[in-house]
């Protein structure tokens, strides 16, 4: 099955919450009476707000024009297209994944699950510019990451997923941060003397950006993928002679790191290297304070 030709239907698109939809599209309600918001309406322009949406049906009305119904009626009327260019629309953004657009009448579940549904190498341009706006080379990504396509409450999206010791996933478009399960740690080893301790997986391959002409087997890895892990960690980041830990510059990372360099001298803190900033991925997107390449060499 070829889960990129899988678009949101009419009904589906019509169960879009129009207050986020609204939201994406840069309008505020100006008041909220229970569940009715009020807007200066997008259709035209107007001083008093008139533009009603009750979120209870999710349906809208202007009163000043005197139309109102569903999000696709509104989108016909506001992009001035036909339905099928509305769904073209909204689909571009719903093939990522924004839960915060499903509206909360729709049934999802109190614990809804991630189905991966098949995978295959990094190949779509919105994840590819994603990849690149965070200024990671492709060469880099496919390395270690690939094109998830899974299913959540009903509705098939894709990602791009870096896989944990257990199996699972961790996914990450523009839109989107979760996990399949199981979720763990991910560790590689290249047989070295010195393990390097990340967060997440995007500030590894910032790391692995940084350091691209060292050696392979130059280090070890661990990714954390939760703080939480910390512990399920230690056994693998203790049997090295070095751990260098490169969290993030947080609360959790820095109580972390703090607690870490308490137990072993072994542990060291590297997260001064982007002190000013929230994460080794930060650092490297600032260019004007881009890592130095001799930076893998550090002890």
């Amino acid at each position: 099955m070829d889960f990129r030709k899988k678009w949101l239907s009419t009904e589906e698109a019509k169960k879009i919450d129009i207050t986020n939809y609204l939201s994406l599209l840069g309008y505020n309600p100006t008041k909220v009476i229970n569940v009715d918001f009020w807007y200066s309406s997008p259709l035209r322009d107007e001083n008093t707000p008139s533009f009603k949406v009750n979120q209870k049906l999710n349906l809208w009305f202007d009163h000043g024009l005197g139309k109102g119904g569903n999000l696709i009626d509104f989108g016909i009327l506001y992009h001035n297209c036909t339905v099928s260019e509305f769904l073209e629309k909204v689909n571009i953004n719903f093939s990522l994944q924004q839960p915060a657009f499903v509206h909360p009448n729709k049934n999802i579940g109190t614990d809804p699950k991630i189905k991966i549904l098949e995978n295959f190498p990094l190949t779509s341009p919105v994840l590819l510019r994603y990849l690149e706006e965070r200024k990671i080379p492709i060469e880099i990504a496919e390395q270690f990451c690939i094109e998830v396509r899974y299913e959540l409450n009903d509705t098939n999206y894709y990602g791009i997923g870096f896989k944990n010791n257990s199996g699972g996933y961790e996914i990450r478009n523009p839109y989107f941060k979760n996990s399949s399960s199981p979720k763990d740690i991910t560790t590689i080893n290249n047989g070295s003397e010195q393990a390097l301790v990340f967060e997440g997986f995007i500030d590894f391959l910032s790391y692995k950006t940084t350091t691209k002409n060292l050696p392979e087997n130059a280090q070890d890895f661990v990714v954390l993928n939760s703080v939480s892990f910390f512990e399920r960690a230690r056994p693998f980041m203790e049997y090295h002679k070095h751990i260098r830990l490169y969290l993030d510059r947080d609360l959790t990372g820095i109580t972390c790191t703090e607690r870490a360099l308490s137990l072993s001298s072994k542990y060291k803190d590297e997260s001064m290297l982007y002190k000013n900033h929230n994460d080794f991925n930060d650092w490297i997107m600032n260019p004007a304070k881009a890592p130095k390449k001799s930076l893998g060499r550090r002890l």
